[in-house]
């Protein structure tokens, strides 16, 4: 279950409410020394210790400590549940997460892998979309669930940027998915621009292609591109398959459903089972595609992560500078205030800087690809951001200022969340003397005021409060 981060640790609480504290704990994981990490070790002995030896006995000392066990942690979202009538030591002995006695929850001692087969998790997830949905709808009034899935204006955003009144050299992309949920990456973009989806079934068949393992790759994109299917006939979902039989082929359902069963989980066909598909008169390509196909999403799954995409392009398209507000607000960490008040020929020149450097980009830098694309369609479109405002911004979301955003104090590299509430929260006394007032009333570090006195935020405020009685 996909709940609001902000909404999780209630979640959370509600499984004690409902099992009885004794009866839910957080899932318990181990961390283990990964392969390279043994590598590097054995190396570090082997020169601390001046040996000389070849790569092989590295090898064999370095797989000698992987999978060791390094530190536990927490599950983010697993709660395991114990029956009534057991008690939770029967199974695994219980401790408190970095022996903080004061935490709400207990950890399960042991891996949840080790008791998964004997005791039920509940995997209860933070997730970012029902934030942002919750965000824009206080922002716009209008009811996320009130949506609807066919309008056409919304459904061509998964084809071209024409609705939104911009060119696609612009925005360097075809589609204009930036930030719609799964269907914003790269990866994604690139099957939309060779699939031309355009209806809700279409997006079905792109979100179970773009999560499934051999489907799309070296599988369903060479049969799309050859034209021996389109993105309505080839094999998206794993229900697909199950339906196609019975329904197209007349074969009989429980064999329907077992050939199904054994080919999402990447297990194949047996011989008779082709056999069978083929007096079925199942064409050869299906077969083919079916063999190659390792794992396979459920269609329930894609349709929740599809209806989460419309509604968001829907916003996008209507409401734009809302959406905006609210991306920048919930998903945007690396957000850069200064380079995005420069407008677009800035944000340009930073992502095709990013860009070049290829692989050697830092991975800091990736991370601000998709925020930079952002920015480069909303300025496009014709909205800007404001500076940093000290008596209008906000300590954590951006505002919407007419066709402008006003970033938050957390947008600033090296302002923190909890500096950013006390900064919002010191402005409840009225307007400030000076800086030295701002100071101690926000209880703002040295560093935080030099970073804001450098974006421009204490103009005309005098050094001291003694300047300001003078």
């Amino acid at each position: 279950m996909n709940f609001s981060g902000e909404y999780q640790p209630h979640a959370h609480n509600f499984t004690k409410e409902m099992f009885g504290e004794k009866g839910v704990f957080r899932a318990g994981t181990i961390g283990t020394v990964a392969e390279k990490t043994g590598f590097g070790f054995a190396r570090k002995y082997q020169e601390e210790h001046g040996k000389n030896w070849r790569g092989a006995e590295l090898n064999r000392l370095a797989q000698g400590v992987t999978g060791v066990k390094r530190s536990t942690g927490q599950h983010p979202g697993g709660i395991v549940v114990v029956p009534d009538y057991m008690e939770v030591e029967d199974i695994t002995p219980v401790q408190y997460p970095a022996d903080d006695t004061s935490a709400e929850w207990k950890t399960t001692h042991f891996d949840y892998h080790a008791f998964d087969a004997n005791l039920l998790k509940l995997d209860i997830l933070g997730h970012d979309d029902p934030t942002m949905m919750r965000m824009l709808q206080d922002l716009t009034g209008v009811d996320p669930t009130t949506i609807p899935m066919n309008d056409p204006k919304v459904m061509s955003l998964f084809n071209s940027v024409e609705a939104l009144g911009i060119q696609p050299h612009q925005i360097k992309s075809q589609v204009a998915t930036f930030g719609v949920p799964e269907m914003g990456t790269r990866f994604v973009r690139q099957m939309l621009e060779e699939t031309k989806p355009s209806s809700f079934a279409d997006l079905l068949q792109i979100s179970g292609l773009s999560h499934g393992t051999g489907v799309w790759l070296g599988n369903a994109q060479e049969l799309i591109k050859n034209g021996t299917c389109t993105i309505k006939t080839v094999i998206g979902c794993r229900d697909d398959i199950m339906l196609f039989l019975i329904y197209k082929a007349g074969m009989d359902a429980s064999l329907a459903f077992k050939i199904t069963e054994s080919v999402r989980k990447g297990k194949g066909l047996t011989p008779e089972w082709i056999e069978e598909m083929k007096r079925c008169g199942v064409p050869q390509w299906y077969i083919d595609s079916c063999l190659r196909i390792e794992y396979m999403f459920p269609k329930a799954h894609a349709a929740a992560y599809v209806i989460s995409a419309v509604r968001t392009a829907y916003f996008k398209l209507y409401y734009p500078i809302h959406y905006y507000a609210t991306y920048f607000s919930v998903r945007a960490a690396d957000f850069d205030v200064e380079l995005f008040c420069q407008g677009y020929e800035a944000l340009l020149k930073a992502m095709t800087e990013i860009e070049a450097k290829g692989f050697q980009a830092l991975p800091k830098e990736k991370n601000m690809i998709p925020i930079l694309e952002m920015g480069l369609e909303m300025t496009a479109r014709g909205f800007k951001v404001k500076p940093l405002d000290l008596y209008r911004s906000d300590a954590t979301r951006f505002i919407v200022d007419g066709d402008a955003l006003i970033p938050p104090f957390s947008a600033v590299a090296g302002i923190g969340e909890n500096a950013a509430r006390n900064i919002a929260a010191s402005r409840a006394d009225g307007d400030y003397l000076s800086i030295e007032d701002f100071q101690q009333r926000s209880k703002a570090t040295k560093t935080i005021i030099e970073l804001l006195t450098t974006m421009g935020c204490f103009r005309g405020l005098p050094e001291s409060n003694q300047l300001a009685l003078f």
